[in-house]
């Protein structure tokens, strides 16, 4: 018969509680949801969310999916051994499925923006642009008569006219009994005609020689108005080359600013139509780029905005085919794009997806594709 000491009842009560902290460590960490999620990420088959968006997404036939987003979609889907399928969607409609956990993964062209990520959780940025405006450039009629009657123009005529006008009826009354010269007409409307073309002469070529005048008054007007006519000129000529530059190549649309005075249209549920409702611009809306390109080109609308990457894109590859050949985008930039890949609140995937992310915007690969993408001849 055994008998059990106190001492070594004690020792085995010590050594049966550590093995039970011991299993349930154990299995607190196998149940944990990191590990679980580790051990089933390559088990469950991601239904990802995508619309078109060339180049991003471009899908030419039924389940063949191209572009920059799935290019890289599919270098991370590879190298972590995801299976996943792909259902289309609206942009709208996409970002609704992802936050209820209908869609694992939603790739395009979406933009990061915080008002998304209260709903939903980004990788980094893949790719970064800019708010453009795209308008309809003019025909060569449209622009001669937009240059004729530009109102700053016809601002600048009519200020020209009345500094002839004073600066001719001064050296009327000055010049006009003495000098035979300059006003040698016989009557007195043909040499109020001299006085206007004289002051028009000097306002737009300068002052005339100090001794072509004959009175002394003449002579000191005609120094104190060299000075102003040649800061006039100098004025004058740059503020009518900006006009007509501007006037030739946006149909007056300088930025952001200008499309409150013209028809503008968005892309629906985009950051541009956000923008510009956040900017109180009225302006209507299209379900695609296409559409927005397409009720541009027809005089539905005078401006759209978008992506500056992608308008650009895509108005190069449809000229390239003879289409859009009058739709031109601005040289005016704003409200930075950053485009992610959305994934659901907490997503197991994010840190996996994210490290190949980075590892793949510094290949070699993806640089010779962004290149291919946006060197459209």
């Amino acid at each position: 018969m055994t008998m059990t000491t106190p001492s070594s009842q004690l020792y085995y009560s010590y050594l049966h509680a550590l093995l039970f902290i011991s299993a349930m460590g154990v299995l607190t960490l196998l149940s944990s949801p990191k590990i679980q999620a580790e051990e089933s990420i390559n088990d469950k088959t991601l239904l990802v969310g995508t619309y078109s968006c060339p180049p991003f997404v471009m899908i030419d036939k039924p389940d063949d999916y191209q572009g920059l987003t799935f290019l890289l979609w599919d270098n991370i889907a590879t190298n972590l051994n995801l299976k996943y399928r792909v259902k289309e969607l609206p942009l709208k409609e996409l970002l609704e499925a992802v936050a209820s956990g209908k869609l694992d993964v939603g790739l395009s062209c979406i933009s990061i923006t915080p008002e998304r990520e209260e709903l939903l959780d980004f990788s980094h940025s893949f790719y970064e642009t800019n708010l453009a405006i795209a308008v309809k450039q003019k025909s060569h009629w449209e622009t001669f008569t937009g240059i004729i009657f530009n109102k700053k123009l016809l601002q600048i005529l009519a200020i020209v006219a009345i500094a002839a006008s004073t600066v001719g009826g001064i050296y009327y009354l000055l010049e006009h009994r003495v000098n035979d010269k300059l006003y040698s007409m016989q009557s007195r409307s043909a040499r109020l005609v001299e006085g206007f073309i004289l002051g028009l002469l000097f306002i737009t070529k300068g002052p005339f020689n100090y001794y072509e005048f004959k009175t002394l008054t003449g002579r000191v007007v005609t120094v104190l108005l060299a000075v102003f006519t040649t800061l006039f000129i100098a004025s004058i000529t740059a503020v009518l080359a900006s006009s007509f530059t501007l006037g030739l190549i946006n149909n007056d649309i300088k930025g952001p600013n200008d499309l409150d005075n013209v028809l503008t249209g968005a892309k629906e549920s985009s950051t541009s139509s956000e923008f510009l409702t956040n900017h109180s611009i009225i302006h209507k809306t299209y379900p695609t780029v296409s559409d927005m390109l397409s009720a541009l080109n027809n005089g539905e609308v005078n401006a759209i905005v978008y992506d500056d990457a992608i308008l650009r894109y895509q108005i190069k590859k449809a000229q390239s085919k003879g289409v859009f050949e009058q739709l031109q985008v601005l040289p005016y930039q704003f409200e930075k794009q950053n485009y992610g890949i959305v994934l659901g609140e907490n997503s197991p995937y994010d840190e996996e997806i994210n490290r190949e992310l980075l590892q793949f915007r510094k290949s070699n690969q993806w640089k010779k594709t962004l290149i291919e993408y946006f060197k459209i001849k």
